[in-house]
């Protein structure tokens, strides 16, 4: 049964892989197998020890039933003969019984064996009781053993049983081989009920699941891909009925996408034919600029500021609908040469101008494209701001740099009537622009450049003093280190 559908990825390249099944029903049932060996070899000891243990016990039983007719005998003698009787049929070679501290020897043999091992049955260690078998099974022919047990059956402190242990060894040896097979038919059909068991209830709902989101990430479209729940109501339904939904919310989320990205190409195109014709309009205004029509030099500053807000309008609006900013490119960066550059572009001259203390060799760690896209769009805003008091007083946009914990930190400070309230809540979301006439895209598209780099772009103050920006961007360049001094081009 195949596990899974095969992934169309390139597999990934690494070291040699020891042998081991791919596939969950595979892995399942070697799990089982496992655990079932390993079950048994907890349990086949156990068994082995209680079997030695009974036996034991039947000798120390059969060692107390010879000393009963020991004791029955006339003057408590008995015949060599009938001692070798007795022995033989209780598979025996010697019983002694301890009585008020005294050991008697109740049958004894005319030689002891040599080769003799203890067995002390009124000890409860569990490890000796154990490893006894495994002495009993590898530990040679020949031998005898010493049982040593309390007396159940007749009056004394303890009882001693000598017995050889070839009848027990092959009794163990028997039980073991029985053990062993029942072992291994128990390992294979729980191992073969629980593969069938997980194969059916968790292996095969994980494989539909698996094949639903490889068509899915194929074709969201395919009407194969859609994974209809079983209506369980354990972990596998409930990732079915997520799936489910994921998919939808997918799909959903993927046609407004297409929808967007065909408005935002009309958009574009609309946006290209805007800005020819707002071209077209500056250099008009620029000819009525050498009219000597008083009329026409009263309405010509608002007429050029209409300009240039639908220009930056329409700027804005295509950075802004990118569908992804190229990736930073960080390198040291002069950051006096990039403010100079950006108050340039920004306009900041006559009344607004800007002001900074920065040394000429500190730098910066950022890309000195994006970093000029984000101080022109801070200092526009710091001098529309400034402008539009109506203050005929000169307005300030300056910058300083700190160093904090290896961050770059450029505080951008205007000393305009500050934010109102209703533009802070959304500071930085796109088209939610507090001013008349702004888009509300210049911070969102600056935030984002700044995150790009690791970094963020803050609203720190703001009031009837003046706007506090913050742009935080990791590393701190040594003063000396290779830059990039060159210009940034323009963005409007």
């Amino acid at each position: 049964m195949a596990d899974s559908a095969p992934s169309s990825d390139p597999p990934r390249k690494g070291g040699r892989r020891v042998l081991w099944p791919g596939g969950l029903s595979a892995r399942l049932l070697l799990a089982t197998l496992l655990v079932v060996v390993m079950t048994n070899a907890i349990i086949v000891p156990v068994l082995l020890a209680t079997r030695q243990r009974e036996w034991l016990s039947d000798k120390i039983a059969a060692g107390e039933l010879a000393s009963f007719v020991v004791s029955a005998a006339p003057q408590g003698k008995v015949t060599a003969n009938l001692k070798q009787q007795i022995l033989k049929s209780a598979g025996l070679v010697a019983v002694n019984v301890q009585t008020e501290g005294a050991m008697k020897s109740v049958l004894a043999p005319a030689k002891l064996p040599k080769t003799v091992y203890r067995i002390d049955l009124r000890q409860n260690d569990p490890l000796s009781e154990l490893s006894a078998p495994l002495e009993t099974l590898f530990g040679g022919g020949d031998r005898m053993v010493l049982v040593i047990d309390r007396p159940h059956y007749v009056a004394g402190e303890l009882v001693e049983a000598l017995a050889p242990d070839a009848p027990l060894q092959s009794i163990l040896v028997d039980n073991f081989r029985e053990l062993l097979i029942g072992a291994l038919f128990t390992s294979v059909m729980a191992g073969a009920l629980v593969y069938v068991f997980l194969t059916f209830f968790l292996v095969r709902p994980v494989q539909r699941i698996t094949r639903s989101m490889e068509r899915f990430r194929v074709d969201p479209e395919d009407p194969a891909a859609h994974l209809e729940p079983s209506g369980r109501r354990d972990e596998i339904g409930r990732a079915e009925v997520e799936l489910d939904r994921m998919q939808s919310d997918l799909r959903a989320a993927l046609a407004s996408r297409a929808r967007l990205a065909a408005l935002g190409e009309a958009v574009a195109k609309i946006n290209h034919e805007m800005r020819n014709m707002l071209t077209s309009a500056q250099m008009a205004s620029e000819r009525l600029a050498t009219s000597g029509d008083p009329v026409v030099a009263r309405t010509l500053p608002r007429l050029e500021r209409a300009l240039d807000r639908a220009a930056t309008l329409a700027t804005n609006v295509l950075d802004f609908g990118r569908s992804e900013e190229p990736a930073p490119q960080p390198r040291p960066t002069p950051l006096r040469a990039a403010l100079e550059a950006a108050a340039e572009d920004a306009q900041l001259e006559g009344r607004v101008t800007l002001a900074t203390d920065i040394a000429e060799p500190a730098q910066v760690w950022a890309d000195p494209d994006q970093l000029h896209r984000i101080l022109v769009n801070l200092m526009r805003n710091a001098r529309e701001a400034i402008t539009a008091a109506g203050d005929e007083a000169a307005g300030t946009v300056s910058a300083s740099l700190a160093v904090v914990d290896h961050v770059s930190v450029v505080r951008v400070t205007d000393t305009g009537p500050g934010l109102p309230e209703r533009a802070r809540a959304n500071l930085f979301q796109p088209f939610s622009s507090g001013r008349r006439g702004g888009a509300g895209l210049g911070l969102a598209i600056s935030r984002e450049l700044a995150q790009a780099h690791g970094g963020d772009l803050t609203l720190v103050e703001t009031g009837p003093a003046g706007t506090s920006f913050e742009l935080r961007l990791p590393g701190a360049p040594a003063a000396g280190a290779r830059s990039e001094a060159r210009r940034a081009p323009d963005i409007a």
